[in-house]
């Protein structure tokens, strides 16, 4: 236990044979039960975790999947064991060896102190990030944390798709894991479902890990297109979610004119840039009304972002709810 709280780690796997021993072996004493879950592996991950099981005992519970179902199935599938077996703390750490043990009482504190429902590392912190993360994810990684900041309403966030988090019971018990997305957007969608239940999220420092023999099946630049088109729906599922059904801020009227205002703008003075460089003049009242639109849109859209900010100021470290 850790500070009287039960701590349960769900680790998923797949095809991790080589680094799936150091996972289990570098695990702090206070870790109460290690949950991982094989995603259908087509090594001897399986046969590795067995090994332990022996000397382990009970500490150590093996959950396999028939079908594989992506990274944020593994997690889900972690996640509900814990929640079924009321688990205080349940932290997410890879099969990858990618997350150093040493940080977690850094991402536990905020738990079990009762200042957050959940913490997530943020690799970006250090000074050293840049050096370390392969430089195509450290941009994807930045682009996309700028998008989640947008989707999720958690602003003071950052690193969004870092997998080393911590979730209280309370939060574990509220989300429905079987709806929750089931491949690399699944962080994304997980701190937009706990900003429409107003859940306190905190990030915490950790150190990025790379090189260590990890293979990474990861392809940033197809990957951001389809996360982009996700955070999208999300964005949109939290507006009607938390503004309209559960509650109502006028902001989704500035989302809405801005929009309305600011694609037509864009367009239309794209048209007109177009045409005065390929055809001929372009009329002032025109180029005016392109200038209306596009700047009424950005206005709205940016008063939009500000009252959300606003709206989830409550929801940082030590806030109440």
């Amino acid at each position: 236990m850790y500070k009287n709280a039960q701590i349960g780690v769900v680790v998923p796997a797949y095809n991790e044979e080589n680094l799936i021993a150091r996972v289990i072996e570098t695990m702090p004493d206070f870790v109460d039960v290690i949950v991982i879950v094989d995603d259908c592996s087509q090594d001897h991950t399986c046969e590795k975790v067995e090994s332990f099981q022996p000397s382990a005992g009970e500490r150590l519970i093996l959950v396999r999947h028939t079908v594989n179902q992506g990274v944020g199935g593994a997690i889900a599938t972690g996640y509900k064991w814990c929640r079924d077996h009321d688990i205080d703390v349940t932290v997410v750490m890879a099969g990858d060896a990618q997350m150093v043990p040493d940080d977690l009482p850094a991402l536990l504190d905020p738990i079990v102190n009762d200042q957050a429902d959940y913490a997530k590392g943020n690799r970006l912190f250090t000074g050293d990030a840049w050096k370390m993360i392969p430089r195509v994810r450290y941009l994807g990684n930045s682009m996309m944390s700028l998008l989640t900041k947008i989707a999720s309403g958690y602003w003071h966030v950052a690193d969004s798709q870092s997998g080393y988090t911590a979730i209280n019971l309370k939060a574990l018990k509220t989300i429905d894991w079987d709806q929750m997305y089931k491949r690399y957007g699944q962080p994304n969608d997980l701190l937009v479902r706990l900003n429409v239940y107003n859940f306190r999220v905190i990030d915490v420092p950790v150190q990025p890990v790379y090189n260590i023999g990890e293979k990474s099946g990861i392809k940033p630049l197809r990957m951001i297109p389809k996360l982009t088109w996700l955070l999208l729906k999300l964005f949109l599922y939290r507006m009607v979610q938390k503004y309209i059904i559960r509650d109502f801020h006028p902001l989704v009227f500035f989302y809405l004119m801005g929009l309305c205002l600011f694609v037509p703008g864009l367009v239309f003075g794209n048209y007109l840039l177009a045409y005065r460089f390929f055809s001929g003049t372009v009329s002032p009242t025109s180029a005016l009304f392109a200038v209306f639109l596009f700047v009424s849109g950005l206005q709205s859209i940016l008063f939009a972002m500000w009252f959300d900010m606003q709206y989830n100021q409550n929801l940082r470290e030590g806030r109440g709810k």
